[in-house]
């Protein structure tokens, strides 16, 4: 609504839903065509552009071809039309960009960056190859380092922190979880409300107010013990949750317990407002409706179908 939705063009390789489509325009973009999304600039007239196309960190270990052809080359598509068409690019960068020789409180933006997943070794390519572009070509690129992104709105992505949607359903479903994560992994979190404040905040911001071109993002963290007690005294007494680690605890083991982002704080003003409690009550709150009205209105008829939720990462 800010800019007009005849002026913010949607694209993804999915169909649309009824509601995407009558937010405004929605086109096919496959990010490894580089001809195609060239068309939709010169047709659209598009003079900013974020790009969210990635094969997430759970989703790239499984897949890592793929995850680097998307990651990468899809990256490169687009930093290539930015360069040629001045647009400005905002490519987000992930907590998945450090490693484990990282250190792991209060992570500063600048500091030893060596992952070991597809994921985040095609991040640190993005982001030194967007700086690159900035400083040789004049490319207005900007990145900011998400933290898990928490939203009851869209579908898991592959990421590894996952369990921190995936939670919300099991209490009010099965007043079970199962976690794929150790019980005292503590991660940098935020709720997408932030997210996409602070992705506005960054996109909008003048150039000459940033004093780099990746930033750090923290609101909260906490870890799977942590945010089972928030439920605990929010939903249920009886809440109970189990540990079975998988694959995605030897990656989470690698990034930040917490970031530094005072960076991001005084350049463009990033101030997140969801704490832990805010997305608890938040996310319950949302999800409720889903579940309740099946089991009181159609016990027979069992559970409802569920929308799914997204976290990133």
């Amino acid at each position: 609504a800010k800019f007009g939705q005849e002026n913010v063009v949607a694209s993804d390789i999915k169909k649309p839903t009824l509601e995407q489509r009558s937010t405004g325009p929605y086109v096919y973009a496959d990010v490894l065509n580089y001809r195609a999304l060239e068309q939709i600039v010169v047709d659209y007239g598009i003079d900013w552009v974020v790009h969210f196309s990635a094969i997430l960190s759970a989703a790239g270990e499984r897949n890592p071809s793929l995850g680097l052809n998307v990651n990468i080359n899809g990256f490169q598509n687009v930093l290539e039309l930015a360069k040629n068409h001045k647009l400005r690019l905002l490519s987000p960068s992930t907590m998945g960009a450090f490693g484990p020789t990282t250190p792991k409180d209060m992570t500063p933006d600048l500091t030893i960056m060596r992952p070991n997943t597809i994921y985040g070794i095609s991040k640190v390519h993005m982001e030194l190859l967007g700086e690159y572009y900035c400083e040789k070509f004049g490319v207005d690129f900007r990145s900011l380092r998400y933290p898990g992104i928490i939203s009851a709105d869209s579908p898991p992505g592959g990421g590894t922190t996952d369990y921190a949607v995936d939670i919300f359903h099991a209490a009010l479903k099965d007043n079970r979880y199962t976690c794929f994560l150790n019980a005292d992994t503590r991660l940098p979190m935020a709720y997408i409300d932030d997210c996409i404040t602070g992705t506005m905040q960054l996109l909008e911001a003048p150039a000459e107010a940033l004093t780099q071109r990746t930033y750090n993002v923290h609101a909260c963290a906490f870890s799977p013990a942590e945010l089972a007690r928030e439920i605990c005294d929010q939903h249920s007494n009886d809440f109970a949750i189990d540990y079975v680690p998988d694959f995605r605890q030897s990656i989470a083991d690698t990034w930040p317990r917490t970031m530094a982002d005072l960076a991001a704080r005084n350049d463009w003003g990033w101030n997140p407002v969801f704490g832990t409690s805010d997305i608890v009550r938040t996310m319950l709150d949302k999800l409720e409706p889903v579940y309740k009205p099946a089991s009181i209105a159609q016990p027979s008829l069992g559970a409802s179908e569920v929308p799914s939720a997204a976290v990133g990462h």
